[in-house]
């Protein structure tokens, strides 16, 4: 197995302070940009600001934040996780993050998806009817910007291209993926594209999603591509304990499934099912350093991935906390999670 990417990424979720009172938009963003510090300091691979367009989640333009967190780190891959591409347009998509990758030393990646959040549709003007057609021509047109040569390319979404250049050109290429959810169509379309597939695996046991990444592999031979990654994002979090990692991460989970489910109609989550979640087969990891890494091994092994990014970020849980469970998994899960793979492969 190739080296395995160890990456984290947040949504700038409005955190507490210690008075227990939401902090402001501003203050969340400039702690956003401190916890991608530390995780450079502690050697992980990769950051990734998430895109959304609501009052409980800070961060609305991803590269103008790791703009300034490329210019404060020196080595960490930089990235959205995800950039909504429906309700956004692929050629200013690409020359922000060709301008990201300029500023960074070409470390910048764009995670492609269609969200699972839907505010930036009326925001910027698109009707929801057009969820598909807008994912399916804007990653096409995407895809073919990725090659940085003259572009042709028309579409019923926005202005057709004829031969035209795209610019800036970056020194190396720009790394993109494409956000997955679950969908066999989805799977198939990414490897139609010939783009790395990140599985957005959010819940339930990580390995029911073994058979995407066999229908990923299987479709790219198909297709006559090149083995391409596959990468997981999972959210969890790392304490000095399995017990306090738990217990400083519950109640801030329970609000923010709250919250999100009033609108989507889920019922409230009860602890025994955060313990579920949490437990070996769940897709919460969250424990200790041990824990945490025998999770993301089995995940890895199971799915046959190469890179695992933490979504450390949960509601409301502190800035002090997040910021000891980026140290944590940095310079204890890292090594853990290396030295198993490597015996296991060695076996």
């Amino acid at each position: 197995m190739e080296r395995i990417e160890l990456g984290i990424d947040t949504f700038g979720d409005v955190t507490v302070g210690p008075d227990g009172q939401a902090l402001t938009h501003p203050q969340v963003i400039r702690d956003v940009v401190e916890e991608a510090v530390v995780a450079d300091q502690v050697g992980l691979d990769f950051f990734g600001l998430g895109e959304h367009h609501r009052e409980d989640f800070a961060v609305s333009a991803p590269d103008v934040v790791l703009a300034t967190i490329a210019g404060r780190t020196e080595r960490i891959r930089l990235g959205s996780a995800v950039t909504v591409l429906s309700s956004d347009d692929p050629v200013r998509v690409y020359q922000r993050f060709a301008t990201l990758d300029a500023l960074s030393g070409g470390r910048a990646e764009v995670i492609l998806g269609r969200g699972s959040f839907t505010e930036s549709f009326p925001l910027f003007g698109y009707e929801l009817s057009d969820y598909e057609v807008l994912f399916e021509e804007k990653l096409e047109l995407f895809a073919s910007l990725l090659e940085e040569g003259p572009v042709t390319w028309s579409g019923t979404t926005r202005a057709g291209l004829r031969d035209q250049r795209v610019f800036p050109t970056t020194d190396g290429g720009l790394r993109a993926w494409v956000g997955v959810g679950g969908s066999p169509e989805s799977v198939v379309r990414t490897a139609r594209h010939g783009l790395p597939m990140m599985l957005a695996i959010i819940g339930g046991d990580p390995l029911r999603f073994a058979p995407f990444a066999d229908l990923y592999r299987r479709a790219l031979d198909e297709l006559g591509r090149p083995p391409l990654p596959i990468g997981i994002h999972s959210p969890g979090h790392v304490g000095e304990t399995d017990e306090q990692a738990r217990e400083d991460l519950w109640p801030h989970y329970r609000e923010m499934h709250a919250r999100i489910g009033r609108d989507r109609g889920w019922p409230p989550m009860t602890r025994s099912q955060f313990e579920l979640a949490a437990g070996p087969e769940g897709a919460l990891a969250v424990g200790s350093p041990s824990t945490v890494a025998g999770k993301i091994v089995r995940a890895v092994e199971g799915l046959g991935a190469s890179r695992f990014d933490l979504k450390y970020s949960a509601g409301t849980l502190p800035h002090g906390s997040m910021l000891r469970s980026i140290e944590l998994y940095g310079t204890e899960v890292a090594p853990l999670v290396r030295e198993q793979l490597a015996r296991s492969e060695a076996a």
